[in-house]
């Protein structure tokens, strides 16, 4: 499809709040007419960003090598140049898994894998099922909830803070550090989020220095 024609979406903006409050029109249109579709994407910097909508597309893009997903990979010297500067706070988040191509992916997907293998996730079913049912208990005895807030977001933080050895007695601070970064999406935010995510920062390498002096499971 030839995305300089005009289409009901043209000038859509998918990181607002009415876009996210139902999206589904517009993935039903991607789906059906426009299968690669350009968007700019307003932020930190306007750029354009590609969606693919359909398998078939998607599995062929994830396998096809020429794509990167590390931006050192995918732009020229000369692009790599002019993008915006990153604050030290934000420096980290550009060095994640999701964010690295092999054989930097492959080596902390390595060291990731080992606890999730099918062994260790059967063992936390039950401790899943435990936390999903207080925070239903929870629900109910407050009369209402907003699902997102109250149920499906402190379930993943909550097992995410086990896996990683979180002390009990700090599993609120982490949660309140996870859903800053979660809130990261205007500059706005990311200025706000900025101290939290130093002081984060700080903590975790202070519980990584215990953890080699003291290792656990």
């Amino acid at each position: 499809m030839n995305t300089m024609t005009a289409t009901p979406y043209e000038n859509i903006d998918i990181t607002t709040r009415a876009f996210k409050a139902d999206p589904f029109p517009f993935y039903a249109y991607l789906r059906a007419e426009a299968p690669v579709f350009r968007v700019d994407v307003p932020y930190p910097l306007k750029r354009p960003v590609w969606i693919i909508s359909r398998y078939d597309d998607v599995l062929a893009a994830l396998k096809d090598e020429r794509f990167a997903k590390d931006k050192r990979n995918g732009m020229s010297p000369e692009q790599l140049g002019k993008q915006p500067y990153t604050p030290a706070a934000f420096k980290a988040l550009e060095r994640t898994m999701l964010d690295l191509d092999a054989p930097d992916h492959t080596r902390l997907r390595g060291l990731v894998h080992k606890a999730f293998t099918p062994r260790l996730v059967e063992q936390m079913r039950e401790r899943i099922e435990r936390i999903s049912n207080e925070l239903i208990d929870e629900i109910e005895h407050k009369g209402e909830a907003n699902l997102i807030r109250d149920y499906a977001l402190p379930i993943p933080l909550t097992i995410i803070a086990e896996i990683l050895g979180i002390p009990k007695e700090d599993t609120h601070k982490f949660h309140g550090w996870a859903k800053k970064l979660l809130s990261i999406q205007s500059p706005i935010n990311a200025l706000l989020a900025t101290p939290s995510l130093l002081i984060f920062m700080r903590y975790l390498r202070g519980l990584f220095k215990q953890r080699r002096a003291e290792p656990q499971d």
